[in-house]
Protein backbone atom coordinates (compact mmCIF):
# COMPACT_ATOMS: atom_id res chain seq x y z
CA UNK A 1 0.00 0.00 0.00
CA UNK A 2 1.50 3.37 -0.97
CA UNK A 3 2.33 5.87 1.73
CA UNK A 4 0.46 9.11 2.17
CA UNK A 5 2.20 12.35 1.33
CA UNK A 6 2.91 14.72 4.22
CA UNK A 7 0.34 17.19 2.90
CA UNK A 8 -2.39 14.53 2.64
CA UNK A 9 -1.49 13.15 6.07
CA UNK A 10 -1.77 16.62 7.60
CA UNK A 11 -5.18 17.17 5.93
CA UNK A 12 -6.54 13.86 7.23
CA UNK A 13 -4.83 13.94 10.65
CA UNK A 14 -8.17 14.18 12.51
CA UNK A 15 -9.40 11.00 10.74
CA UNK A 16 -6.29 8.83 11.12
CA UNK A 17 -6.32 6.14 13.77
CA UNK A 18 -3.28 4.72 15.56
CA UNK A 19 -2.51 2.49 12.56
CA UNK A 20 -2.52 5.43 10.15
CA UNK A 21 -5.79 4.48 8.48
CA UNK A 22 -8.71 6.80 7.79
CA UNK A 23 -11.52 6.01 10.24
CA UNK A 24 -14.96 7.57 10.53
CA UNK A 25 -17.51 7.82 13.33
CA UNK A 26 -19.56 4.65 13.90
CA UNK A 27 -22.73 6.54 12.93
CA UNK A 28 -21.17 7.79 9.69
CA UNK A 29 -19.42 4.62 8.54
CA UNK A 30 -22.31 3.29 6.45
CA UNK A 31 -23.74 6.69 5.54
CA UNK A 32 -23.85 7.47 1.83
CA UNK A 33 -23.40 11.23 2.24
CA UNK A 34 -20.03 12.99 2.12
CA UNK A 35 -20.42 14.82 5.45
CA UNK A 36 -18.63 12.11 7.43
CA UNK A 37 -17.29 12.87 10.91
CA UNK A 38 -14.09 11.64 12.50
CA UNK A 39 -14.10 8.74 14.96
CA UNK A 40 -12.79 11.29 17.48
CA UNK A 41 -15.86 13.52 17.17
CA UNK A 42 -19.09 12.94 19.08
CA UNK A 43 -22.05 13.29 16.74
CA UNK A 44 -24.92 14.82 18.69
CA UNK A 45 -27.45 15.23 15.91
CA UNK A 46 -27.06 14.41 12.24
CA UNK A 47 -29.76 16.00 10.05
CA UNK A 48 -29.33 13.32 7.39
CA UNK A 49 -29.43 10.31 9.72
CA UNK A 50 -32.66 8.39 10.18
CA UNK A 51 -32.76 5.16 12.10
CA UNK A 52 -34.90 2.30 10.86
CA UNK A 53 -37.36 2.95 13.69
CA UNK A 54 -37.72 6.67 13.00
CA UNK A 55 -41.13 7.74 11.79
CA UNK A 56 -41.20 9.93 8.74
CA UNK A 57 -42.65 13.35 9.42
CA UNK A 58 -45.73 13.90 7.33
CA UNK A 59 -48.18 16.78 7.17
CA UNK A 60 -50.57 15.43 9.83
CA UNK A 61 -52.56 18.09 11.67
CA UNK A 62 -53.82 15.94 14.54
Amino acid sequence: MPRMSKKRKHELSFYLNDRGRVTYNELCRKCQHGCKQSFRAVVIDCPRYLSKRAKKKEGHTE
